[in-house]
């Protein structure tokens, strides 16, 4: 509680104050109860505007906003993209490409979780390129690293809608053979765009790791306040209602949890897993895995790697949407690439 208070009052002092101060005045002229209301109504909005600072961390650390890890540290073959979403803003991306016959091998979108940048994944995806044998499209949301703009909920379901159209123009990577994966918040943002109708079936394959159910469901379990159970979901700013979302997923689905995940409870994972509408699915629960350090346990990538083994090919009705996207000249124009 003092943690969310002091981050209130230190990003938000201006508003705090004028609203206090507004009570005060409104209490000399019109009276107790008008100010009670004034000042209700003061922190109610404060409250509100505040969950955004509670939820998204993009400058921790501190030079989150302006350094990003480059794949080169690792001696990964990249490209540093940027695509204009349908907001206007751009958004930075590293697309990794295994060296020989990228264009067979299937291709991760990898969505990030709420803190820092995507290049503090890199060990993390160092893994991916080599024990997989993938391609891997790193994705930074809005308002994190080198992207333009603010984060917020229906932003960041945009920037994985920009990601997975931008990938699905490129003629040289296999695009039956996507797999949308997202760790925490990123995993939220995953679900959110494989249950999308327009994407549902054009995913190969979808894994999520350490993802909570809804926010609102996470607040009741940070905060431990009773109350929140009667709270109406309007007054949740963020809500990423993955639980329900899940449900209406066919595409074949993996969900990742540590056994010791102390902010996630793993419990969140089973109902995930039980309420997933695929057929093909599987619930991997990776002993001594944390929060953030989940894929430094040893089964980590054969877990992966064994449900990847066992996705069955997509639909051949689905191929010719491929080729109709890469023909479609408009698609492109707002594509800005910097290698």
């Amino acid at each position: 509680m003092y943690h969310i208070l002091r981050i209130i009052l230190y990003k938000l002092w201006v508003v705090s104050t004028f609203t206090l101060f507004s009570s005060f005045i409104v209490f000399w002229f019109y009276g107790f109860v008008t100010a009670f209301a004034v000042f209700i109504l003061g922190i109610s909005g404060i409250l509100y505007s505040a969950q955004d600072l509670l939820l998204y961390y993009p400058n921790d650390p501190p030079d989150s906003r302006v350094f990003v890890l480059q794949p080169s540290n690792y001696k990964l073959p990249y490209e540093s993209i940027k695509i204009k979403n349908k907001d206007g803003f751009k958004i930075h991306m590293f697309l990794i490409k295994q060296t020989s016959n990228s264009n067979h091998k299937p291709t991760m979108v990898f969505f990030h979780g709420n803190a820092g940048n995507m290049g503090q994944r890199l060990s993390n995806v160092s893994g991916f390129y080599h024990k997989l044998n993938i391609n891997i499209l790193m994705v930074e949301y809005r308002g994190y690293g080198l992207s333009e703009g603010a984060p917020n909920e229906r932003g960041l379901y945009i920037d994985a809608q920009s990601a997975i159209d931008y990938i699905m123009q490129r003629t040289d990577v296999d695009r039956t053979k996507i797999i949308v994966f997202g760790r925490s918040l990123g995993g939220a943002v995953a679900i959110d765009l494989v249950s999308r109708l327009e994407y549902r079936n054009k995913i190969w394959a979808l894994v999520v790791e350490n993802t909570f159910t809804s926010i609102p469901d996470m607040a009741q379990i940070i905060l431990k306040w009773n109350c929140l159970t009667w709270l109406p979901q309007f007054c949740h700013k963020n809500k990423y209602m993955s639980l329900k979302k899940i449900g209406q997923i066919l595409t074949p689905t993996l969900v990742i949890c540590g056994s010791n995940d102390a902010l996630v409870p793993p419990a969140m994972a089973q109902e995930l897993y039980v309420r997933c509408g695929a057929v093909c699915k599987k619930l991997a629960v990776l002993p001594g895995g944390g929060h953030d350090d989940t894929w430094t346990c040893r089964d980590y990538y054969s877990s992966i790697q064994q449900f990847l083994v066992n996705v069955p090919p997509l639909p051949e009705d689905i191929i010719p949407f491929f080729d109709d996207v890469s023909k479609d000249p408009t698609s492109r124009n707002t594509l800005v690439h910097t290698v």
